[in-house]
């Protein structure tokens, strides 16, 4: 289903952005929204994605698009993203999926009490819909000859910590740009894949014009807290800075 909330009208094109909460992927959408884009946001939850929807294109004065999606089930991809085509080209896509966690422990799990549905979860949130929804705009991005994907990760795409391949919880010092106090299924193998895809990705279509990257912010969004780095140091091509954001 698609809801839409109308502003002025955008010229700059479509900026579909997929897994929108209230920290990263809100601030997101309210960020292209300000920029002209028409913006179409998808996440599970459609009833607090329109009510989203009205307040950023009240804020911005833009069209707002909300549609339902389940990033795990590659049907769910293919017919929300054909409510977002029919809005016109994409310009932009944002891919910043996670699976909800089930409960706030971060406490790790043994490797072999990890379930293998969580594991199947986990890869087909973080790397398979990012999969399916990068095979939805690529096509009209190569016929245009321009583009840009952006897929959100964290430090653990880069890294793995004993005792959380459950990718169900992980250590405070990995909590990306998602909800503070969640450790998301997307963490772990999902980000790791997520990054081989992306890498991938931007290899292949950067010479039809299509630009692709991987984004990492390793911190927290939301309230101001300290980041703990009591599981040991991160690669040293990861830039570390602490701050309230």
């Amino acid at each position: 289903m698609l809801r839409s909330v109308s502003g002025s009208t955008s010229s700059r094109g479509i900026a579909a952005v997929v897994g929108v909460g209230p920290r990263l992927g809100s601030a997101v959408a309210r960020k292209f929204a300000s920029e002209g884009y028409t913006v179409a946001i998808l996440s599970r939850d459609l009833e607090k994605l329109s009510q989203l929807a009205e307040e950023i294109a009240q804020e911005a004065k833009a069209q707002v698009f909300a549609l339902r999606v389940d990033c795990a089930d590659a049907r769910s991809v293919r017919e929300a993203f054909e409510g977002v085509l029919s809005l016109g080209p994409v310009e932009v896509l944002v891919y910043n999926a996670c699976e909800p966690p089930a409960s706030v422990d971060r406490a790790p799990t043994p490797f072999l009490a990890v379930s293998p549905d969580a594991f199947h979860r986990a890869l087909a949130v973080s790397a398979v819909g990012a999969f399916h929804c990068a095979q939805q705009v690529i096509p009209g991005m190569v016929e245009r000859g321009r583009g840009t994907i952006m897929f959100t990760g964290s430090s653990a795409s880069v890294t793995g910590f004993g005792g959380y391949a459950d990718l169900s919880k992980c250590p405070p010092s990995v909590v990306l740009a998602i909800e503070p106090n969640s450790c998301s299924t997307c963490l772990r193998c999902g980000k790791f894949a997520l990054r081989g895809l992306s890498q991938s990705l931007a290899k292949e279509f950067h010479p039809a014009g299509v630009h692709i990257a991987h984004v990492i912010i390793d911190g927290v969004i939301g309230e101001r807290r300290s980041v703990s780095l009591r599981h040991g140091p991160l690669p040293k091509h990861t830039h570390t800075h602490t701050s309230g954001l």
